[in-house]
């Protein structure tokens, strides 16, 4: 019984991977005439291109999301969005949980080199280059210049998997820095599913099921000065700590 069902998850896991590849050759064409538009007209396009993606793609293969806000969300508000990194499925979850105004998720800078893909990626989010402290500077350059364009932001503070039993790893500044210097508000989000949906160990563990997004309450930067950064920091992780453990996300232990 244990073979048949390890066997019915891998030819699963390679339908969902052929539906993706399929979906993603037929949006390409809208991505590069939206390309042509400019990085802001044109990426707002393509955001919401790949977020109808990933609406067919999770419908197709038997995941579901949900939206559940502690606070509401004023989808006027420019925000810079915070949330847990714990599964190669939190990509998606971002295209499905945030429908804002305007939006960009940070990306790595690695991901633009992926066939097709690389190209569709590298027009929907901020790119970075941590390569060099030259190249992480003008990284946060453009990040800052999003911003001031009215644009909200997306950032994985803990940079990458929480591979830990506990409910976060260590924040790194950047996004804090950034919601101090531009003064914009901290949203902090919380995925709880989808350690479950696609467990960062293999993408042959993808699973149908749920996937839960929590918005929490937002976090005023307004008269923030750099000093006030790691009592921001630490307020933002208590509070997303705090809630991973009320929700009972499955990763943490003891």
């Amino acid at each position: 019984m244990k073979f048949i069902l390890k066997t019915l998850q891998i030819l699963y896991c390679v339908y969902a991977l052929a539906l993706f590849i399929v979906l993603m050759l037929i949006v390409f064409p809208l991505v590069l005439v939206a390309s042509f538009w400019g990085k802001v007209k044109g990426g707002n396009f393509i955001y919401v291109i790949c977020g109808l993606w990933a609406d067919v793609w999770c419908f197709l293969i038997g995941i579901f999301h949900k939206n559940i806000y502690e606070t509401p969300l004023d989808r006027d508000q420019q925000y810079i969005f915070v949330a847990n990194h714990i599964s190669y499925f939190d990509i998606p979850a971002v295209l499905k949980c945030i429908r804002h105004r305007h939006v960009r998720p940070l990306g790595k800078f690695e991901t633009k080199r992926v066939p097709i893909f690389g190209f569709i990626y590298q027009n929907m989010v901020v790119m970075v280059d941590r390569s060099s402290p030259e190249n992480r500077a003008n990284s946060l350059k453009v990040l800052k210049s999003i911003l001031n364009k009215g644009i909200s932001i997306f950032i994985f503070p803990e940079g990458t998997f929480n591979e830990t039993n506990q409910p976060l790893k260590n924040f790194y500044d950047g996004a804090f820095k950034m919601a101090i210097e531009t003064q914009v508000p901290i949203k902090p989000i919380l995925f709880l599913d989808t350690y479950d949906r696609l467990n960062y160990r293999s993408i042959f563990s993808l699973t149908p099921g749920k996937n839960r997004a929590v918005f929490l309450e937002e976090i005023s930067t307004e008269n923030f000065s750099m000093n006030d950064l790691p009592a921001l920091k630490e307020k933002v992780y208590s509070q997303m700590e705090k809630k991973l453990v009320e929700y009972g996300a499955k990763w943490v232990r003891g």
